[in-house]
């Protein structure tokens, strides 16, 4: 039960909640069981059972007491005395309208206790959903490349509707159901302790089952939300590449392996539901096994007199205990339910304790402003033990541009990665203005600089939102001005809403071109003195290209500049390429003094370009 409160935690101060809920809960049984205790004078007035020396001795007003007993005599008093004032008729109207009354006010109870319970649930669920996605935002970008994303979308979708269902029944239940059981039972007892004792055995019997049911419930109940995870991941991946599955005619492969997994999603759920399900109605099937028990045992007793309990007693009892048969069931699914609630609490709450691996140390300095240089000394890296950078060292000084190049997969994104920590180097270090990346507070240390990836992604917002993005306090006039230096201020204009489109689902209403100029815009409009460009100009047309060439050329006075390209012909204007192959840098200089060179990698791959 350690996930169970530990859940719960995320849901105090309870006295918010489980103060009223107890309150309004109790109110409500108190008036439930009144409206049954009102048969017994509505049965005696019905069948005229009540005699004149009876009547006459309820016509004694009595004594007040904190007790049932004053609150029955004071109903008994009034309704002696309206019998007597007004006849048979005017005591069952008095009934009719003391259990109208007690209806509503049972009613009217539990729904106020119901509303502070749904106070309970979204609170929870809020706040749990909240506190895993903080979590998750501040990983770094290596944890993203081993979990599977469709794992993480069910974790913090399907998982939290489990806990928010599943928590907020049983918490409902025990604060309630108990008080329930106490009250009918103390009712019961009053009215015949024979029969009562006898009643108990509903409760172990149905025990037995449940006992055995919760283990299997709770291993199998976090398979399916697993294989909910792997489903999700699959139409995460099928959504994103529905372009190459149809152009590859995989639809039929990728149907059968979605099935697949459907097929074992559906097994599990499945096989949880017919064992969760099991317990209700055996409960209720041992419960009413037991009512019949007692209506042939007890019935019995007073056909011959043999019972202290009167007929309209007796039925009262029958239907008093029939009102055991749901608070017992509940009480006793709630054993099986949790089981799954608290097996997607657990995947929830592996997601809140991950811990991310680039973190501020504790005496990290801010880092308020860039004056001098990046260096790169002695740097290696590894994506887990697979080397990738060995030995790199280079410096670029402030106002300089830095270009690396070389064939694919040698290295040159993930030296990008390492100036604003999105990892951390294996070896040697990352210095600005001579302080070790690892020393900066990490908001700090990105606030210093701009980035614009290959991939350009943009969110399912307005394009003014999207080159703002971040900023809420931002102008038109502010946005406007860095999407003309990045030449997209005529292409955005002449969309039907200009700059209040919405680009839709990572900006598929736009060209490739126009979604890399509307990523240039943004990291224009955040103005930092570092700008990093991996393939920035890579999905523009040559005419494009040129323009935004133009723009960052004009961008790069008093700016540091890293920049990664295979098309060369972007960096030939570079202070500096770097050629980097394997994970190492082979060659150095600028574009003339790299041509110069006939037998080296980038005069080679120049010759390439021009072919």
């Amino acid at each position: 039960m350690k996930i169970y409160f530990r859940l719960l935690s995320f849901a105090r101060p309870y006295r918010r909640f489980a103060i009223p809920y107890t309150i309004f809960s109790l109110l409500s049984v108190i008036f439930g069981i009144l409206n049954f205790t009102l048969l017994i004078p509505l049965l005696n007035v019905l069948f005229e059972k009540i005699t004149p020396e009876v009547l006459a001795s309820m016509l004694r007003k009595p004594d007040f007491a904190f007790s049932t007993e004053y609150l029955t005599s004071l109903f008994n008093y009034h309704f002696a005395r309206i019998r007597t004032e007004y006849g048979i008729f005017g005591a069952l109207q008095f009934v009719c309208i003391a259990i109208v009354s007690s209806v509503f006010l049972a009613n009217l109870f539990r729904y106020l206790a119901q509303r502070y319970i749904e106070y309970f649930r979204t609170e929870l669920v809020y706040k749990l959903r909240q506190v895993a996605f903080n979590n998750l935002a501040g990983m770094d970008l290596l944890f993203f490349s081993n979990e599977k994303r469709g794992d993480i979308i069910s974790r913090l979708t399907s998982d939290a509707y489990e806990v928010e269902g599943t928590l907020a029944y049983t918490f409902s239940v025990w604060l309630k159901e108990p008080f329930s059981l106490i009250a009918l039972f103390f009712v019961l007892f009053s009215m015949s302790t024979q029969l009562t004792l006898f009643s108990l055995l509903v409760i172990p019997v149905s025990g037995a089952l449940i006992a055995t049911l919760v283990k299997k419930i709770r291993q199998e109940s976090k398979d399916g939300q697993a294989s909910l995870g792997a489903l999700l991941g699959l139409i995460d991946e099928t959504l994103g590449g529905l372009r190459i599955i149809k152009a590859f005619n995989s639809l039929r492969y990728v149907s059968a392996k979605f099935d697949a997994e459907n097929q074992k999603y559906k097994r599990i759920i499945r096989s949880v539901s017919y064992k969760r399900e099991l317990a209700p109605p055996f409960s209720e099937f041992t419960g009413v096994l037991i009512v019949a028990g007692i209506l042939w045992y007890g019935g019995s007793l007073v056909l011959q007199n043999q019972s202290s309990l009167s007929p309209s007693e007796f039925v009262t009892y029958i239907i008093l205990f029939s009102q055991i048969m749901r608070p017992a069931k509940d009480i006793s699914g709630t054993f099986s339910t949790i089981q799954r609630g608290l097996a997607a609490g657990e995947r929830i709450l592996e997601l809140i304790s991950w811990k991310p691996t680039i973190t501020d140390k504790p005496q990290a300095r801010r880092l308020e402003q860039f004056h001098e240089a990046i260096e790169f000394r002695n740097v290696s890296f590894a994506y887990e033990n697979t080397p990738v950078l060995k030995d790199i060292s280079f410096r670029i000084p402030r106002g300089k541009s830095v270009a690396l190049v070389g064939p694919s997969g040698g290295g040159k994104s993930t030296i990008a990665d390492l100036i604003p920590r999105f990892y951390d180097v294996a070896g040697g270090a990352v210095l600005i203005d001579g302080i070790d990346v690892r020393d900066c507070q990490l908001e700090s240390l990105r606030a210093q600089i701009g980035v614009v990836t290959q991939e350009s992604f943009l969110f399912n917002d307005t394009v003014f939102n999207n080159i703002a993005f971040g900023n809420v306090g931002a102008s038109m006039e502010e946005v406007i001005q860095a999407a003309k230096i990045a030449n997209a201020h005529d292409f955005i204009m002449a969309m039907e809403q200009g700059y209040d489109t919405v680009i839709g689902d990572r900006g598929t209403k736009l060209s490739g071109g126009q979604r890399q100029r509307i990523s240039i815009a943004r990291a224009v409009f955040k103005n930092p003195p570092i700008m990093i460009l991996d393939e920035a100009t890579s999905a523009l047309d040559n005419e494009s290209e040129k323009l935004v060439q133009e723009a960052l050329t004009n961008l790069m006075k008093d700016r540091t500049l890293l920049v990664i390209a295979h098309r060369l012909s972007t960096v030939q204007h570079a202070d500096e390429i770097l050629v980097i192959q394997q994970g190492q840098i082979v060659e150095r200089g600028t574009h003339a003094s790299l041509l110069h060179d006939e037998k080296g990698l980038y005069r080679r791959l120049n010759l390439m370009q021009l072919t």
